[in-house]
């Protein structure tokens, strides 16, 4: 039944890669089911046969997908079936993406679709390797012109040392996270998190990953000799098209060149429009039509070869230098930590939000779930590049760019131990030309710093573009949103003085060289090392104390056994001290209490009711309490939260005392001193030994009460027996 069935076994690491075809999704133009251990990603591939009619791009997608039953789980919500994508699910789909599309040929416009869906995770083996090189090996086995394949790895840095696709385990104590992906002659995309590594580590971890997926590549066309599908074909040139590309260079380079001079990008923009308008003027009317997607590619041109030529780029500068650069803080008087981070034409308003354990992110994925204390969102409205556009949730775009941000801060959080807060920073980019990503990384870090999160090291961002022909190329420093749509690398590097913390690189041609990576990464760090002085006039690191109203946050310990007691039943005292205090309350397993409020006093209120609640009575110590309940033999008085103790009469006063209410009422505040326990662990008190203007100890003074017959209380102890009996619910009797 399965004629076409095919499998390749590949020995990657020390482990098993398979790539199946022939059995499942035949229909598709390509289907590889790929495994590595028990994680397993059905890949396919479909590609429309003709383009519609007008059709000037490539309409590439690639969707990613988790299926809760490869982990054994039932979906959450109230449909119980996957819904919307996840941001991991969002994150990983822009991955295998990235590295994909630039190997289409120029000018393909049929419409290809990508879809890998995980169907087995064994928790072990991460699926978004598996997925992309099943990817990859789907498309090289389609048909679809495609000049792959590509394969993927995943590297970590342990103990000094590069481990190739480390478990999930092994990634918790790794000082690094890097996922590259590339062809047999160079790398195509790197997405990394590291903890101040240097540009050498760098470096080495991306050789390393290249080198070691080589024998994946090597096993994909192996697959592919045996099962590929017949290649489509393509379309020859048309004559026409060519003559037109050349009278569009005769009549269009010098007014495009000479609009490329205008330094300001609106105006710039102005001066493009109205050239492309009076050379479209000189054409007829069948050319204008044809020529639109022409003039794109006359305007890369353009721009690429006077860099090359002069090495002075659109906007006046060379090839090294960073726009100018502003850098406040505390710009929004109401926020607990803000930053407005200008540089050039590019501009993030960053706010910095201080939260408790109860603001902390609920993350469901497939591997479990996990709470996340920080988190940074980025937000790129349509006015920031004087557009009108739609405004709704984010899309893939605005996901991504954010956790870039997040990788480049995360590693120079402070221990929660040392700094109990969630935080949020939400990055608004109020303008753009390039770069918004890196602009979000210096104010997050300059937004943290002002609301009192002491970071280790202040943290900023650069992003390197390339301009790669065959007569050189030119590495740019801080490049414009120009230049990363003309050119051919989109390399971004963020990190500290100390080393770099993400490191993010997407090639819009077939590879670069270790050279040109090599130069990008020096470069970039003369470049962040001027930006971070630049940040330093703003702010030079963490105030010393949160904003007046962020809530501040108390640490305290109690024994794991009084946490029973502390919650309540059903939460009862916890809700009580709460509400009663006005505080927020985060009590963990191990007995952490954690307390936040603007009120300092509201504070100390609910340290005392927990002091209280789990304090144990010593003998001799004099406390504040309540009296509850009034008794011929005495009174019940609550203290230490949730304590009672008996008052016998003949503790009340000096003198002798007829009736209890004669001294105390249900309601007064009084000051006892424990004398003691009973047989039963039942607290006595005393109130004529202690001052109860001072609280003073003056048992001294007024000297040892005689003994009654029968010994000192013994009427009491009995007669609060019996209270104590006559207090149960008696059961009825026939």
């Amino acid at each position: 039944m399965f004629d076409h069935y095919y499998r390749k076994d590949i020995v990657w690491g020390g482990k098993t890669l398979t790539l199946e075809t022939g059995k499942v999704a035949r229909q598709a133009d390509g289907a590889v089911m790929a495994r590595l251990g028990d994680t397993i990603v059905l890949c396919t591939v479909v590609g429309a046969r003709n383009v519609k009619p007008g059709q000037d791009f490539f309409p590439l997608t690639v969707n990613y997908q988790e299926k809760a039953f490869a982990a054994g789980k039932i979906p959450g919500g109230f449909f119980k079936r996957e819904g919307r994508p996840s941001e991991a699910e969002t994150l990983i789909s822009r991955l295998i993406d990235r590295p994909l599309r630039p190997l289409f040929p120029e000018g393909f416009r049929n419409e290809v679709q990508v879809i890998a869906t995980v169907l087995s995770h064994d928790m072990e083996n991460s699926p978004d390797i598996v997925a992309l090189v099943g990817c990859s090996a789907a498309l090289t086995l389609s048909g679809i012109p495609f000049f792959g394949p590509v394969a993927a790895a995943r590297v970590a840095y342990i103990d000094g040392g590069y481990v190739l696709n480390p478990t999930l385990e092994q990634i918790k104590t790794s000082q690094l996270d890097l996922v590259l992906a590339g062809t047999a002659e160079g790398v195509l995309m790197v997405e990394s998190e590291a903890h101040e590594l240097s540009e050498e580590v760098m470096l080495g971890a991306v050789t390393f990953g290249h080198q070691s997926f080589q024998t994946v590549i090597e096993g994909i066309i192996e697959l592919a000799e045996k099962a590929a599908k017949e290649p489509w074909a393509l379309p020859e040139a048309d004559p026409a098209i060519v003559a037109l590309k050349a009278k569009l260079a005769q009549i269009g380079s010098a007014p495009i060149a000479s609009a490329y001079k205008e330094t300001q990008k609106l105006v710039r923009q102005g001066k493009v429009g109205e050239a492309k308008k009076a050379i479209l003027a000189q054409l007829t009317e069948e050319e204008a039509g044809q020529a639109k997607g022409l003039l794109k590619a006359l305007e890369a041109d353009v721009v690429r070869n006077a860099i090359l030529d002069t090495g002075i780029r659109i906007d006046g500068r060379d090839t090294k230098t960073v726009r100018p650069i502003v850098a406040e803080a505390g710009v929004l008087p109401r926020a607990h930590g803000s930053a407005l981070f200008t540089r050039g034409e590019t501009q993030a308003l960053c706010v910095a939000t201080l939260g408790t354990g109860q603001d902390e992110q609920i993350i469901d994925q497939l591997a479990g779930e996990y709470r996340e204390n920080f988190m940074l969102h980025y937000n790129f409205p349509p006015y920031s590049v004087n557009e009108t556009g739609r405004m709704g949730s984010p899309g893939r775009r605005e996901i991504g760019h954010g956790k870039l941000a997040w990788r480049a801060i995360k590693p120079l959080l402070p221990e929660k131990t040392a700094f109990p807060y969630t935080m949020r920073v939400v990055s608004e980019i109020t303008e753009s030309n390039g770069s918004s990503s890196m602009a979000t990384v210096c104010g997050t870090s300059l937004a943290l710093m002002d609301a009192g999160a002491p970071l280790k090291r202040p943290c900023a961002g650069i992003a390197m573009g390339l301009i790669k022909e065959d007569k050189g190329f030119a590495v740019l420093s801080d490049i414009l949103g120009d230049e990363d749509h003309l050119g051919d690398m989109d390399f971004k590097v963020a990190g500290t003085e100390q080393g770099i913390t993400a490191l993010q690189m997407d090639i819009k041609i077939t590879s670069i060289t270790p050279e040109i990576m090599k130069i990008a990464l020096e470069q970039a760090k003369g470049g962040r090392l001027h930006i971070l002085g630049e940040m330093a006039k703003g702010l030079t690191g963490a105030r010393t104390d949160v904003a007046a109203n962020a809530p501040k946050i108390t640490v305290i310990n109690v024994p794991k056994d009084k946490i029973r007691e502390v919650i309540g039943t059903g939460g009862k005292v916890i809700r009580d001290i709460v509400e009663t205090t006005g505080t927020k309350i985060d009590i963990e397993d191990d007995g952490t209490i954690k307390i936040a409020s603007t009120s300092p006093e509201a504070t100390q209120a609910a340290i005392d009711r927990i002091r209280g609640i789990t304090a144990e009575a010593e003998v001799g110590g004099i406390y504040n309490g309540t009296v509850v309940k009034t008794a011929d033999f005495g009174a019940f008085v609550n203290f230490l939260g949730a304590k009672d103790g008996l008052v016998h009469i003949s503790e009340l006063a000096n003198e002798r005392v007829a009736k209890t209410t004669d001294i105390v009422s249900q309601g007064d505040k009084v000051k006892v001193k424990v004398l003691g326990f009973d047989d039963r662990g039942k607290v006595k008190l005393s109130m004529r030994v202690v001052d109860q203007a001072t609280g003073a100890d003056i048992s001294d003074q007024v000297g040892a009460r005689r003994p009654r017959e029968g010994g000192e209380g013994a009427e009491g102890e009995g007669e609060f027996r019996r209270e104590r009996t006559e207090r149960r619910p008696r059961r009825d009797r026939d």
